[in-house]
């Protein structure tokens, strides 16, 4: 993403005149992202920056990521549409941390629960987040370790590659497996999520059957049910007690869960209203941590401002082409050349479409529904998913 903040030109600050004038600018600028977002409609005056300056200081920019990065700048690929984006969400099982230890032990290691590949179109036409199994079978690369030493590349479940190295091996292992550059990068963990889902005032899904699971601490009726922050954390996380247990059913709650909630957020106005949109703000930002681009509410408001116009039938799911690896039914592989052919068009910038219609399955495919092979009517190739604009109960 390209910094809007721009500089402010020689001599702009050699002047008692030119000191007014970067003031004035500095001025516009927040007083512009703010009012976008609009933080400054909250309180007036001094309480408005204050507002401002929490949630700018909530989130964490990580440099370590960013260093390592550029480390590697020379084998990372290169973008080939100007104005696109591709920004990696990852879900972090931490423990650690206020809120996350009920979760579960906190053995001093985290991977990634959750990882999206988010595709936003030049223009802002479409947004499509495609899903990454943490159980698909990739080749690690040699990253530096959390304990500071740098292990040996290794061909290994994805999401240790997190575990491994963190954020920026992660986004090395995905441009290693995809070709595609990896512009920005989140990582947000369980509490951060809960808090997000409470902050809009719950999402609604629909159940075919009542949940009783224990170890997702979820206990739901049949039917039309809100959830709130605690349960959409069970619901998106439970494997074995919905569903056929397998993370592709998985997969698909998470990204039918995730169209609900960019549905509410669309159709409460809550990026209009700034009532509702702080409390979303502060959740989401206290337990983000992002590439340094993007590690203040500026950063963040220059990347949203183009989404907030494109409809939600054209915010996109799915899930990458995989099957059963062929030695541990256990473990995924892609399905090829579907998931190179998907990864490709998302490189170019070049459409793809969802579809609910039962896919054809791979010959050599363990899986009941790894992907849709065929094409529509123009000749996008189509993939099984859904849109944010579909109900959930439909």
């Amino acid at each position: 993403m390209t910094d809007s903040a721009g500089t402010l030109g020689p001599g702009a600050g050699s002047s008692a005149s030119g000191k007014g004038l970067i003031r004035r600018r500095r001025r516009r600028r927040l007083a512009g992202a703010g009012i976008g977002v609009g933080m400054f409609a909250l309180a007036a005056g001094g309480a408005g920056w204050a507002v401002y300056a929490k949630l700018d200081g909530n989130i964490t920019a990580d440099d370590a990521a960013a260093a390592e990065l550029a480390r590697y700048e020379k084998e990372r690929p290169t973008s080939l549409v100007k104005g696109a984006q591709n920004i990696l969400l990852i879900g972090s099982d931490s423990r650690s941390g206020d809120g996350n230890a009920r979760y579960g032990r906190d053995s001093g290691t985290e991977r990634s629960d959750t990882t999206i590949l988010l595709h936003l179109s030049a223009g802002r036409r479409t947004a499509t987040a495609v899903s990454l199994p943490r159980d698909l079978m990739v080749d690690v690369p040699a990253c530096l370790g959390r304990d500071g030493t740098r292990g040996e590349p290794v061909f290994a479940m994805f999401n240790s590659a997190f575990q491994k190295g963190g954020s920026a091996c992660t986004i090395r292992t995905v441009e290693k497996l995809t070709n595609i550059r990896v512009d920005h990068h989140m990582v947000v963990d369980f509490h951060g999520f809960k808090d997000m889902v409470d902050a809009v005032d719950g999402v609604a899904v629909c159940l075919a059957e009542p949940i009783d699971d224990k170890a997702a601490e979820l206990r739901l009726p049949a039917g039309r049910v809100t959830l709130n922050g605690e349960e959409a954390l069970g619901y998106v996380r439970a494997r074995k007690s919905l569903g056929n247990g397998s993370d592709t059913d998985r997969m698909d709650r998470q990204q039918r869960f995730l169209g609900a909630l960019v549905n509410k957020v669309q159709s409460n106005d809550v990026l209009l209203n700034p009532v509702k949109l702080y409390p979303v703000l502060d959740a989401a930002t206290s337990s983000l941590t992002t590439d340094p681009a993007l590690a203040s509410l500026r950063g963040l408001y220059e990347l949203v401002r183009g989404l907030r116009h494109i409809p939600t039938e054209r915010v996109q799911f799915l899930t990458v082409p995989r099957e059963s690896y062929v030695y541990d039914s256990n473990r995924d592989q892609l399905v090829e050349p579907e998931a190179r052919r998907l990864f490709e068009r998302l490189r170019k910038d070049a459409p793809v479409k969802v579809t609910k219609k039962a896919p054809k399955v791979s010959e050599h495919s363990h899986d009941e529904e790894p992907y849709e092979e065929t094409e529509n009517g123009g000749g996008v190739p189509a993939f099984r998913g859904n849109t944010a604009a579909e109900d959930t109960c439909g």
